[in-house]
């Protein structure tokens, strides 16, 4: 078999292709992982870095702001009528108890009702990311349906914002058969919250953007 042989036109070609892949060869075994990937890589982390940079930049920028817009929102909530009037919680029981009295006083319409037990409960179940101070006592009464609904109705609407929870009731046989007693004893928990003290809403902090960071905006 005879061997081929390349015209010289040809064997230029093919010794340039050859040099050509050599070269390509050689720029992604030692250049670009060596040298071109790892600039890109930084070249990356820089572009974040400085779009980190500017977005800490405009939260310092927006932090005279933010900050008396959430002093009008504390203000605003210091004056709403949403909360107990009372500055703490001890004096809120108080409040809620006669707030009970005073209801159960003004329905006597339809039947009777009395206050039978009354206490505060000294440290209510609250949420822990709440910012604000709850107030709770523990009420049973003893009443005819009638007035109880109005009682309960008044105490759950209005202002300020109070809640009715674990809320029992049975029938009293003894009562039921005397007939000259309301027939219902009920037993609730009624709860407020104490408005927050003026301050207690603080502005978030803001990270602190360093001057040595090499980064420029």
């Amino acid at each position: 078999m005879r061997p081929l042989v390349l015209k010289p036109r040809d064997s230029r070609i093919a010794a340039l292709l050859l040099l050509l892949l050599a070269l390509a060869l050689a720029y992604v075994l030692l250049l670009h992982w060596w040298f071109v990937a790892p600039l890109r890589a930084i070249d990356a982390q820089m572009a974040d870095l400085r779009d980190t940079h500017s977005r800490y930049a405009a939260a310092i920028a927006e932090k005279p702001l933010l900050e008396r817009r959430l002093a009008q929102l504390g203000a605003g909530q210091a004056a709403s009528a949403a909360f107990l009037p009372e500055n703490d919680p001890n004096a809120a029981s108080a409040g809620l108890m006669q707030r009970v009295v005073d209801a159960v006083g003004a329905h006597t319409a339809g039947g009777a009702c009395e206050v039978t037990q009354k206490m505060p409960l000294p440290d209510p179940p609250d949420d822990d990311a709440s910012p604000y101070r709850k107030a709770a006592v523990s009420i049973s009464l003893r009443c005819d349906m009638q007035p109880l609904v109005a009682v309960l109705n008044t105490l759950e609407q209005g202002t300020p914002y109070l809640f009715v929870d674990d809320l029992s009731l049975y029938r009293n046989p003894v009562a039921a058969q005397q007939g000259n007693q309301p027939t219902l004893e009920v037993q609730f928990t009624l709860s407020g919250y104490v408005r927050p003290a003026r301050g207690a809403v603080a502005a978030p902090p803001v990270p602190a953007v360093g001057g040595d960071s090499g980064v420029a905006p």
